[in-house]
């Protein structure tokens, strides 16, 4: 299916009937690499799964988007499928969204489960270390297989990054959303929330599942053992599981 809000047409999938369950993909993702946790969850309930605007089906990006633009999009294709109430569900990038839609709008969320959410975004001296050492190589970004070079520098050196799957045009969106760092709002969150996350997890420590927990009234921590990030990848069955376990 496509709908077209806030100027851009998206392509989007919705499984089973019933209550509707709006789940955000993480970044570079998109709704078919979501369809395993989706068929159980529609077992019962209804989920809708987009492809955020400059992933998967839907419409490349006209201009570099910041994560509120991202947050006014999610707003206006709940409105345009008259979505009252619903559960949210995002992972990674996408429960960074989650968050910050569930704190604007408590009254139409149910319940939100932040899974491997990117939240948490500190600045520490490791980051700035590598911040000017990425200034430093852009400098050179005229000379052949600078590309190559990049991609290598951040999966192998830097790690724990999605920078070398960030598709050139989406770079600075991909700046834009990592310079956000949601952890002074996160205590703003008023809705019931269950925190999914796994134990082997080295893009979102489980030290960020831990201060998500403290700070969310209320909330529930549940770890997964031996599982990464991508846990819709790794765990799909187990992961639609926990969720429906704690979803009344």
């Amino acid at each position: 299916m496509e709908l077209e809000t806030s100027g851009v047409k998206v392509y989007y999938q919705i499984f089973g009937q019933g209550t509707p369950l709006l789940l955000l993909h993480g970044w570079g993702s998109n709704s078919e690499r979501w369809q395993v946790v989706a068929e159980e969850l529609a077992k019962e309930y209804k989920v809708i799964v987009p492809d955020m605007p400059g992933f998967g089906r839907s419409d490349a990006l006209s201009y570099p988007w910041k994560m509120n633009n991202y947050v006014k999009w999610i707003e206006d294709f709940v409105k345009a499928l008259g979505l009252k109430e619903y559960y949210l569900m995002g992972h990674s990038f996408g429960g960074a969204l989650a968050a910050k839609l569930a704190i604007n709008h408590p009254q139409e969320v149910r319940k939100l489960f932040l899974v491997s959410s990117a939240s948490v975004r500190k600045k520490t001296a490791k980051k700035t270390i590598f911040k000017n050492l990425s200034k430093i190589a852009k400098l050179f970004d005229s000379i052949p297989g600078y590309n190559f070079f990049r991609k290598a520098f951040y999966k192998f050196i830097i790690r724990n990054s999605d920078y070398p799957y960030v598709d050139l045009s989406m770079i600075e969106t991909y700046k834009n959303v990592i310079a956000e760092d949601l952890s002074q709002f996160t205590g703003f969150i008023k809705v019931p929330t269950v925190i999914i996350w796994g134990d082997k997890d080295t893009y979102t420590p489980i030290e960020d599942a831990r201060f998500m927990e403290q700070k969310i009234h209320g909330s529930k921590l549940i770890i997964i053992p031996g599982a990464g990030h991508i846990l819709n990848r790794e765990y799909p069955e187990v992961l639609a599981k926990k969720i429906l376990e704690n979803i009344a």
